[in-house]
């Protein structure tokens, strides 16, 4: 069923399935790969093998560091490209959150914007504490319309995800737990005996009431994101057209500061 899936590492440990981000160094996403993420949810639906979803980055350093600077300029160089993204990014959280088997993520490293998006969709987020967590789309010049001005509120409060979002600051594993932005935070050492422990005890539990609770507790955030994801990715994509995004990936790829107009 996973043949097709070139851009994601998939393997099968019996009920456990695991989506591997491996694009070394950073992990970033291609656009290959969206695409990939936008279909694969909706596949893992229909496998009656899978009982459990493990989502994590290849390495020990960086779980994912969101979407490549090269693919941003394109996006710039091909307004259709970009459109077709964000319809992309609309069909990806739709799938997440429709998901009917727990998905777990292993935090391995680095969550940065969209990468930060995809660890929050998760049902159980386990991080290493050092790990930096993120959603800096308006340092690029982008709305954080692609998931992540819906799920950090729910998560950690308005107050305080108006604070990360309207600066682009990160924290760190140890910190996102304890104001519950993701489940736990553990020793680098003690990752992988955690995830597969929780993972492994939900495998063996009762199926039908584990996934009939999921989709008990996501039929909130179902109604309250259905029709406004569509709304948020409206604005991040109204932001790529901003002359301050520009300026942004231009920036990144001269490696200098940007110079933000405000426009």
């Amino acid at each position: 069923m996973y043949d097709a899936y070139s851009n994601l590492k998939v393997t099968r440990h019996g009920p456990l399935l695991k989506i591997t981000l491996d694009n070394p160094p950073h992990n970033a996403i291609t656009k290959a790969a969206h695409r990939e993420l936008a279909e694969i949810f909706v596949d893992i639906n229909r496998d009656p093998e899978t009982k459990v979803v493990i989502l994590t980055g290849a390495g020990d350093r960086i779980f994912c560091a969101g979407g490549e600077f090269s693919a941003m300029q394109e996006s710039i160089d091909n307004p259709a490209a970009a459109v077709v993204s964000m319809q992309e990014g609309i069909k990806l959280m739709h799938a997440l959150l429709a998901l009917e088997k727990p998905i777990i993520a292993r935090i391995n490293g680095h969550a940065i914007g969209f990468g930060a998006t995809l660890a929050l969709f998760c049902d159980l987020t386990y991080a290493v504490d050092t790990a930096k967590i993120g959603d800096p789309h308006v340092l690029v010049g982008y709305a954080a319309g692609d998931g992540g001005a819906l799920m950090w509120p729910q998560l950690i409060g308005y107050a305080r995800a108006r604070e990360f979002l309207f600066t682009g600051d990160s924290l760190n594993g140890a910190e996102a737990a304890a104001m519950g932005l993701i489940t736990h935070a553990v020793k680098a050492e003690a990752l992988d005996e955690t995830v597969n422990g929780i993972a492994r005890r939900l495998a063996d539990g009762a199926t039908v009431a584990i996934n009939a609770t999921k989709q008990a507790i996501n039929m909130t955030l179902r109604r309250q994101f259905d029709g406004l994801i569509e709304a948020h990715i409206g604005l991040e994509l109204m932001s790529h057209f901003s002359d301050d995004h520009v300026e942004a990936v231009a920036a990144m790829l001269e490696k200098r500061r940007p110079k933000f107009s405000g426009t």
